[in-house]
């Protein structure tokens, strides 16, 4: 990877570090900008100076939990940069949560401190008779009730250097799970954790994962998302500046792409597509686009010429999960031609990092063959948090257990078939999703699908076809089930059809099956 003046190699630096080295050798450049707000590397370094002191004058011990509930700006990364100064964990809370949902993670954290946008205030309120380990609500930005704000709250501590920093193995940050597959568990990833990858890059001639000088990241995904702090960390590592969108708005995102000067982000792939229909995507707005890089789901191939053609860059695919701290395979700009086999993979496993398919009893798969995906990893978390008998599923035998369907072939590459509990058993045979979800999305008047398991008399399970149409089209089920006659096996074909305006997902971009099945 190449950056200029990055954070000192060899041995993993701490955030801490990173930031002061940032603050004296690029100290007026910008670090990150926010709804037309600048902050620069000096200015983010030493207000992370203040919060960690006021953190440690409200008692702020390492290992203590933080939380944080709002749109992402530069307060959360002010925050970030605190909790790896005085080791103190960061607990991102989805904004869009129910109360009861906002309540489930603040109590399963144990957060002490939970710093809010004024308007979750009277939520928050709501439930926190039930909250006894919340000592203290600060807002934001605006003051509401008895809640100081955020800058008055830092006001009267210094800006020094915090006396005892953390080494990198230290908690930085505890994500909760999106909870596609139930209850949300606190995923607990140390400071090292986030530089792992990078560091293995950096031994190797590879241009997977690269940053410039002057690279401009537009962050799109949310901070309480993986995808949000990993690749907002990889850009301020490298000294780039980070574009905070607040969220994935088309108009919005067109705008900042076209006036901001964009050079690389991290998306799903449904973003864009919703992007490219917005009217000024031309290739103009994307000017100063050298690489995307996508994850999440798999890209379509007509997409894919889409954006190839229109945005003009490379693109790069990362597969990985919350557990693995995003990324651990990684599909690079090299495999993204039209008509490549190999788009259908999510990638190669970065150097390092290792991936296996097993079967039901552990046992390594030969190439070709569909099972668990397993992965050996230096980016890894420490542990679901107060959980010690799921950790203890998961990362056994020195491998982290996925829970994702799919197979390795001869020269490395991943397959991703489906999440093993998404995959549907029709008269006895497995139905992955993904496989029909790409058949169906090969339609010219389908713009989405997700496809899901219900109960069937007879053959214990039958397939369901939920679909998006295209703009100004109306497929029926009819038509679909003649599109798919010569596509798929009998068994595989969706035998009831569901049309919608819009597929239900969460703020990564993945389909919630689960909501579908349930309804």
């Amino acid at each position: 990877m190449t950056s200029v003046a990055a954070a000192p190699t060899g041995r993993l630096p701490t955030l801490a570090a990173t930031a002061a080295h940032h603050a004296a050798h690029r100290p007026d450049e910008p670090a990150v900008e926010c709804a037309g707000r600048t902050v620069t590397f000096r200015e983010l370094h030493l207000r992370s100076n203040r919060t960690a002191h006021a953190l440690l004058g409200a008692g702020g011990v390492p290992g203590m939990r933080i939380a944080y509930l709002g749109r992402d700006s530069e307060h959360y990364y002010d925050l970030l940069l605190a909790c790896a100064k005085t080791g103190a964990v960061l607990v991102p809370v989805d904004p869009r949560l129910t109360p009861g949902e906002i309540g489930h993670v603040l109590g399963d954290s144990g957060a002490e401190l939970l710093f809010a946008d004024p308007g979750h205030l009277r939520d928050v309120e709501g439930i926190r008779p039930g909250l006894p380990a919340l000592r203290t609500v600060v807002t934001l930005d605006e003051a509401t009730g008895d809640a100081p704000v955020l800058a008055d709250w830092q006001t009267g501590h210094p800006d020094s250097e915090v006396p005892t920093v953390p080494g990198p193995g230290g908690a930085l940050v505890q994500m909760y799970t999106s909870g596609t597959t139930g209850a949300p568990k606190g995923v607990v990833l140390a400071q090292s954790t986030f530089w792992a990858i990078n560091d293995l890059l950096a031994r190797h001639d590879l241009d997977w994962l690269d940053w410039l000088p002057g690279d401009r990241s537009l962050n799109v995904l949310p901070g309480h998302h993986i995808g949000g702090p990993w690749w907002f960390l990889q850009g301020y590592r490298a000294g780039a500046t980070n574009v905070l969108a607040q969220g994935f708005d088309a108009p919005r995102a067109l705008a900042l792409f076209r006036d901001r000067g964009i050079t690389t982000t991290l998306v799903v792939p449904s973003m864009l597509q919703i992007l490219l229909a917005e009217p000024g995507a031309g290739p103009e707005a994307f000017a100063g686009l050298r690489k995307v890089v996508y994850g999440g789901s798999p890209m379509p191939e007509p997409l894919l010429r889409q954006c190839l053609e229109v945005m003009g860059c490379a693109f790069a695919q990362i597969y990985g999960l919350t557990e693995t701290c995003a990324s651990a395979v990684c599909l690079p700009p090299a495999d993204h031609v039209p008509g490549n086999p190999r788009l259908k993979a999510v990638g190669r496993p970065y150097p390092g990092v290792a991936v296996q398919a097993v079967d039901r009893d552990g046992n390594p798969l030969p190439a070709g063959e569909v099972g668990e995906l397993w992965i050996d990893t230096p980016a890894v978390m420490t542990g679901y948090w107060k959980q010690p008998g799921q950790t203890r599923q998961v990362l056994a035998d020195g491998w982290l257990h996925t829970g994702d369907a799919g197979h390795v072939d001869e020269d490395g590459y991943v397959y991703l078939h489906d999440r093993i509990k998404d995959v549907i058993l029709v008269g006895g045979e497995n139905v992955y999703p993904a496989e029909v979800e790409e058949a169906l999305r090969a339609h010219p008047d389908v713009a989405d699908a997700a496809v899901v398991g219900i109960a069937h008399e007879i053959r214990g399970e039958a397939v369901r076809a939920c679909v998006v149409s295209r703009p100004g089209t109306r497929p029926t089920a009819r038509d679909l089930r003649l599109f798919l006659k010569d596509r798929l096996a009998d068994y595989k074909a969706p035998t009831d059809y569901q049309f919608l305006d819009e597929l239900p997902r969460n703020a990564a971009g993945k389909v919630l099956r689960r909501h579908l099945r349930d309804e």
